[in-house]
This record gives C-alpha cells, structure tokens and sequence, in this order.
C-alpha cells in the first residue's frame, strides 16, 4: 500500500479521530512514522493534560504495521504487549516518532528463519513540544516466518 493511502487511512479511523491523534508523516519506506496529538477540550483529563489511554493509543499499531511493511506476506506480526511509564504531564501537541532500521530488519529475519517465534520490544518516546520526554512507551511484537503450505 502506497504511503500517502495508509496515512490518509490512518487518520480517518474513528478511534484516532475521537483521540485527536493524526499521522503527521511517513515516509514511502514505511521505515519513519511520526504521530501527533494537540491537547483539546475533548482529549484533555480531569487535571487538563493528555489523556493517558490516548498517549498509550497513539504508538499502538504503528511498529507492527511498519514491520508487516518491510517484512512482507511472509511474515505474522502482531502487537502482543504495551507497557507506559509517565514521566511527565502531556501538555499541548505530543508526538511519537518510530523508525526500523536495516539492522532490526536483519536481526528479525535472522531470529525467525528457522521458523521460531520472536517476542522483540521496541520502544518509543512520547515528546512534548519542547523535546521532553512526557512518556516512554515499549511495544513487545510477536514475529514469525509464515509456515509453507503443503
């Protein structure tokens, strides 16, 4: 799927629309994927900051669909696991950036090509506007090389 569909799609799926959380790039690569989120009325919590669902829901897919990208048909990817640590409050626009390199694509074909599983944690930071981390976020991905069909 071309970039510039995937993002148009990504920022018209109901559940990022409600959050305020919008693809702001991406590159043909599917190798850089920046999200972004501006604090509003409707996504602000009780103290007026960033919802923390909502900063946990705008890094959520993101690996795992780069990676089902880059990998391609013959791979499963799933998004297994989630873990966030606030380390500040998320005032103002928030943004996550998320990058696979040749490396990670190297260690993941290496790690599967007998057939086995891989569970591999990545992580992402979650900056506010003057480059501070607000959150730092892991997503632990199960990857696995599609079994041939007989």
């Amino acid at each position: 799927m071309k970039a510039r569909w995937f993002k148009l799609m990504m920022n018209c799926y109901p559940p990022f629309i409600g959050a305020g959380i919008k693809v702001a790039k991406i590159e043909d690569s599917y190798r850089y994927l920046r999200v972004e989120m501006p604090l509003r009325w409707y996504n602000r919590n009780y103290v007026g900051t960033h919802y923390g669902g909502n900063l946990s829901s705008m890094t959520d897919p993101f690996y795992m669909l780069m990676l089902l990208q880059n990998l391609g048909k013959d791979y499963i990817v799933w998004d297994q696991a989630g873990t966030i640590e606030y380390c500040l409050p998320g005032r103002g626009r928030v943004s996550a950036d998320f990058e696979i390199s040749d490396d990670l694509l190297s260690e993941i074909k290496s790690a599967t090509a007998s057939g086995e599983k891989l569970l591999k944690v990545l992580p992402v930071n979650i900056h506010n506007e003057q480059g501070e981390v607000v959150a730092k976020v892991t997503r632990t991905l199960y990857i696995r090389l599609r079994k041939k069909k007989r």
